[in-house]
């Protein structure tokens, strides 16, 4: 049995180690965040803040990094992965990935996902709960599919797009780079780079740089 260190104990570190502990791989987890009043979460010890990393690592042979923000996500995988850490992938028990798929290292698959066929999910991707994503899609690095997400067959997603609680996604689209799809929408035709979009079907309600 392995030791996990997940960074972040917020809400999403909580499904995440929920999600690890289902799995059976990991005999002891424990987190690291930045809120240094944290010493204890949901029964795993808090050891630190992020920066303390490096005094842990002996100790944990793999890490995983649960941070929300899809951006400061990849950040925190890229470094570790520099560093040489063994980052992991956590699938849920009771999410199907097909076997003609591929899930990014430091990727979640939480409750209820299904992947169909040749589908390719990048690194440090969210695919939040009973969420689906069709064949012939190609999701990039550091995104968030929210909870109730339906994708259909040969979408691209490309690098730290969110979307929504809910959203829809038609066949054969293609949605850009630091998209933020708006919880319900409807994603009827392509969607350019840094925009953020809603309605039925989406329109385009603001536009963004790369900061975000």
């Amino acid at each position: 049995m392995s030791r996990l260190l997940i960074f972040g104990a917020g809400g999403h570190g909580k499904v995440v180690a929920d999600t690890a502990i289902a799995t059976g791989k990991w005999s002891d987890i424990a987190f690291l965040d930045n809120n240094i009043n944290l010493i204890n979460v949901q029964g795993f010890r808090v050891l630190g803040d992020f920066e303390s990393y490096k005094s842990h690592l002996k100790e944990y042979s793999a890490v995983f990094v649960a941070i929300g923000n899809n951006k400061l996500r990849m950040c925190w995988l890229e470094r570790l992965e520099e560093e040489g850490c063994s980052v992991a992938t956590i699938i849920h028990p009771y999410s199907v990935i097909s076997s003609f798929s591929s899930l990014g290292k430091g990727s979640v698959a939480l409750a209820g996902v299904i992947v169909n066929a040749n589908s390719s999910i990048g690194k440090g991707s969210i695919l939040n709960t009973s969420s689906t994503i069709d064949h012939d899609c190609v999701l990039g690095d550091g995104i968030h599919i929210s909870p109730g997400v339906n994708i259909s067959g040969s979408v691209t997603v490309k690098d730290y797009t969110w979307l929504g609680v809910g959203s829809k996604v038609i066949n054969n689209i293609s949605i850009g780079t630091n998209v933020i799809v708006a919880a319900g929408a409807v994603i009827i035709k392509d969607i350019p780079d840094n925009v953020m979009v809603a309605g039925v079907p989406s329109k385009i309600k603001k536009y963004f740089g790369d900061e975000q």
